[in-house]
């Protein structure tokens, strides 16, 4: 790995500067509302798709926050005297914040760009010049060793954790460090790894400037710098998960071959995580011809780990290698290297008799139990983020599952989850629907079809009353037997229970 081509950093190692650095940029209201009142919405929206000159427009004043936009969001050279009315200017150009340009102009050296926490907290992501999300460099970066700002990747995954107070939490390809960051608040301990030296320094610069604590960094890919005695309560990994010939780009080609990066990570993070700890991935696999993508992604479950796996979409080979080339920036260069790269993608599917790549979230949860409980769907449809307490609550809906056989299944009390609705589908005038459909609004949005017990079931659960009593009430209003009906509606609870329509009461 080279940086050949990559500015150099600021010091790590100067928490003094990054402190003053931030208070400064909160005086000024570098903040993501500041941004949004400044800029306004179309301005903003512009910002994320790389369009900056809506932004430049909005930026043409000499107030405090403008300065800083144009300097560390567009990469604008700023006159120094301008700059040092709102920065400790000379100290940001001794540790490498700023270097001095032209006669009397600063520019960054570093893409600094707010955050907002998930509970209103200010932070700060450092990336490279040009490599945050919407920077004004764009997507489509050739250096090998470039780090990139926060994507819709990484905030996907922020979404999707779990976030419970735990001794020890462990990113794997920390990047710029935004999942580092997330982990600090609830964490006693983080360890950031990474096989880019320069993701290192750039975490840790991302850390000191959001005044989190420092995290435990460590070089080297995937496991390797963690110590085979090493165990963590939550393992997060947005990992070079690209599915591509070779390992050309560090940030996303993982340099094995298909989608062995992935399939390793999981299956090496069932031994590294403590009892009732998560391991929380993105990820990318193969749908290989002749082959059930789920059952070859049930293979890659550890022993002693439940898990839940959701593929959120599907790209046949061509759409995918087209996805990446244009990630890289390829389609914007010579035509005959694009084509001899679009040709080594193909090449490299056809070989392994890929049809298509599937994207999605893989969570594993260490329980212990002599039988593990494996959910693979596919679900493409709408989310509402953040996702981590929905899924928490999942892993704790099996665990109530798989304790409760069907007799105790009936002497327990179950409510309707918050913000279920039931729809009626069937013809105008009809007696009877032809079906009914719980839908969730909340979490993962779910839709379910329902006979007429199961609605009534779940319409009068409030924790009231046993599941079994609610059951026997039921058939006497169908005229039905109440053993048959017990018989055969346990079925029914425990799908409900598990995609979570219902709540175990007590």
């Amino acid at each position: 790995m080279t940086d050949s081509g990559l500015a150099s950093l600021p010091a790590s190692d100067r928490p003094d500067t990054a402190a003053r650095l931030r208070e400064a940029l909160l005086a000024a209201s570098f903040t993501a509302d500041g941004l949004l009142d400044l800029l306004g919405a179309p301005a903003y929206a512009a910002l994320a798709r790389s369009e900056t000159v809506p932004a430049l427009r909005a930026t043409r004043g000499d107030t405090p926050l403008e300065t800083l936009v144009r300097l560390f969001l567009l990469q604008q050279p700023v006159p120094y005297a301008r700059v040092a009315h709102v920065l400790p200017v000379e100290d940001a150009l001794e540790s490498g914040w700023l270097t001095r340009v032209g006669g009397d102009e600063v520019a960054a050296t570093v893409d600094v760009r707010p955050y907002g926490g998930p509970d209103g907290e200010d932070w700060f992501i450092v990336s490279d010049l040009g490599c945050a999300v919407g920077g004004a460099g764009g997507v489509g970066q050739h250096d090998e060793g470039v780090v990139l700002g926060v994507g819709g990747a990484s905030t996907t995954l922020a979404g999707i954790t779990v976030r419970t107070p735990v001794a020890a939490a462990l990113d794997l390809g920390t990047g710029s460090g935004i999942q580092a960051l997330h982990a600090a608040q609830h964490a006693t301990r983080v360890t950031a790894t990474d096989l880019n030296p320069r993701a290192l320094h750039i975490t840790a610069l991302t850390l000191a400037l959001s005044g989190a604590p420092a995290a435990d960094l460590r070089e080297g890919s995937l496991f390797e710098p963690v110590r085979d005695d090493e165990t963590f309560d939550l393992i997060v990994s947005n990992p070079p998960f690209v599915i591509s010939p070779g390992a050309r780009l560090t940030y996303r080609d993982g340099g094995m071959g298909g989608d062995d990066l992935c399939r390793s990570l999981v299956q090496q993070a069932g031994e590294r995580l403590n009892e009732g700890g998560f391991a929380q991935f993105l990820a990318n696999w193969q749908h290989v011809a002749g082959e059930d993508w789920q059952d070859r992604l049930r293979s890659w479950v550890p022993r002693g780990c439940d898990a839940w796996i959701v593929q959120r979409e599907v790209q046949d080979v061509t759409q995918y290698a087209e996805l990446w080339l244009r990630d890289a920036g390829d389609h914007r260069g010579d035509p005959a290297d694009y084509q001899a790269r679009y040709d080594a993608w193909l090449d490299e599917f056809e070989a392994r008799k890929v049809k298509a790549v599937g994207f999605g979230w893989i969570t594993l949860r260490r329980t212990g139990t002599a039988e593990s409980v494996v959910t693979v769907e596919e679900w493409p449809h709408p989310v509402e983020q953040p996702l981590g307490d929905a899924i928490r609550a999942h892993f704790e809906r099996l665990d109530y599952l798989r304790e409760h056989d069907d007799a105790a299944l009936l002497e327990g009390h179950f409510k309707l989850t918050a913000e279920v609705v039931q729809e009626q589908v069937g013809l105008p005038g009809a007696e009877d629907p032809e079906h009914v459909v719980l839908r969730q609004h909340r979490g993962m949005r779910r839709a379910t079809k329902v006979d007429t017990v199961g609605a009534g079931f779940a319409g009068v659960c409030d924790g009231t009353l046993s599941a079994g009593r609610i059951l026997d009430a039921i058939a006497q209003l169908m005229g039905e037997s109440p053993t048959l009906l017990r018989d055969r509606t346990p079925a029914q609870i425990r799908l409900l229970v598990e995609q979570g329509f219902l709540e175990p009461v007590g």
